[in-house]
């Protein structure tokens, strides 16, 4: 499973694989998938350290391969309080020496604790919300400021992003796990970030990118990207585990069947969809985190709570970051430890997205003849976020988080 379990077990240390499906499958397919899994863990335990800053236990932005006077070096930049609180769920599943790896023999707790600091004086929700998210299944032990300002967010009827009202969820989720008596507000922040989700579903199972999505304006209502539908699918998910709401689960369903029925032919989980239709506003880029991990950890939770299974769907994704049609060149990087964050179009700036929005706006399904010839999606982006590896660790653990001991 991907973490949806309280925390307080102790996680296996040995191969993560896809959860067994009962079918006693010992195929060479099967083999091969675990031991790709595996590798792509170990990568990202080996990865990650590039991206940690020891002197604040922080973590970067990204980490970007350049080219120096002698070689390919990799350079972190900036730093996001968003990915370490996501770092710090991933780390969550693996042992303590993996931990001291990634962390330079700094303690997870003092990570959770940093974050946690950091994220009070926020005014990013979606980093409140994520660390809150993370003092709850890392830290076991629900952060009752941070929810109190998610609660009054969500009670003012702002317009929200998708992603954080989903992230919203997650954390009072997580929060009622560890304790129901004692998670403060999370009650109510589980209800209206479920309400509020489910009412702007479309019908085909499309989530816009925003609450309401009228908010966007015109030319973006109807439009919706991957992570507004994987995080929704994942959270809904958990909600519905943990109470038994049908409607959740069943809006978590329709999502999951929809992205899935679109996939591309080589397993890419396309960028942009239509609520109105249900169809593809724009596929690319393709980022290699919807492959490696964001679809695996939702679709994985969908099912865990009694949704539809969909691990050919996943293991179809997984395959993409090795066999990708759009580029010759690698996008994992065992040498450099890193997975290269996404292939796009080669294009100005976001153009081909904004073309694909101004066209579907005006007729659902509209697109412009020949784009991919004049903009080929050919273009790999060298840098490697840390979030990415984090989500990886999370997706693939299947065992419950490792309770920190001690936090400040």
């Amino acid at each position: 499973m991907s973490g949806s379990q309280s925390a307080g077990g102790a996680a296996a240390t040995g191969t993560p694989s896809p959860p067994d499906d009962g079918s006693g499958d010992t195929s060479p397919r099967r083999s091969a998938i675990d031991t790709r899994v595996a590798d792509l863990v170990s990568l990202a335990i080996r990865g990650l350290p590039a991206a940690f800053i020891p002197d604040t236990a922080e973590f970067a932005q990204t980490v970007r391969a350049v080219r120096g006077r002698r070689q390919i070096e990799l350079v972190p930049e900036g730093t996001n309080l968003r990915y370490a609180a996501i770092v710090a769920l991933g780390l969550a599943t693996r042992p303590r020496p993996d931990q001291a790896e990634v962390l330079q023999a700094h303690p997870l707790s003092e990570l959770v604790s940093v974050v946690r600091e950091h994220a009070r004086e926020s005014t990013d929700l979606g980093a409140v919300a994520l660390t809150a998210w993370a003092a709850a299944e890392v830290a076991g032990s629900p952060d009752l400021t941070l929810l109190s300002r998610l609660a009054a967010e969500l009670a003012s009827s702002r317009p929200l992003p998708t992603v954080v009202a989903s992230w919203m969820l997650a954390a009072a989720v997580a929060s009622l796990r560890v304790s129901s008596e004692d998670a403060g507000p999370s009650a109510e922040i589980a209800q209206n970030s479920r309400n509020r989700l489910l009412a702007a579903q479309g019908p085909d199972g499309i989530f816009p990118h925003a609450l309401p999505a009228a908010s966007l304006g015109r030319w973006r209502a109807h439009v919706g990207c991957f992570a507004d539908q994987v995080y929704p699918i994942q959270s809904l998910a958990r909600f519905a585990a943990l109470t038994g709401d049908d409607e959740a689960l069943a809006g978590a369903n329709r999502a999951a069947q929809r992205i899935c029925a679109l996939q591309g032919t080589a397993g890419q989980w396309w960028w942009h969809y239509d609520t109105r239709d249900g169809s593809v506003v724009e596929g690319y880029p393709v980022y290699s985190v919807h492959q490696h991990g964001m679809a695996p950890m939702a679709l994985f939770d969908l099912v865990e709570a009694g949704g539809d299974d969909h691990t050919d769907e996943i293991v179809a994704g997984l395959d993409w970051l090795d066999m990708h049609p759009e580029v010759l060149d690698e996008l994992v990087s065992d040498r450099r430890s890193q997975i290269w964050r996404k292939v796009g179009r080669r294009e100005p700036a976001k153009a081909a997205r904004k073309i694909a929005a101004l066209t579907t706006s005006l007729r659902a399904g509209w697109h412009l003849r020949g784009l991919d010839a004049i903009l080929p999606p050919s273009k790999i982006d060298h840098e490697c976020r840390p979030y990415e590896l984090g989500w990886l660790l999370y997706a693939w653990h299947f065992g419950d988080t490792h309770q920190l001991e001690e936090t400040s």
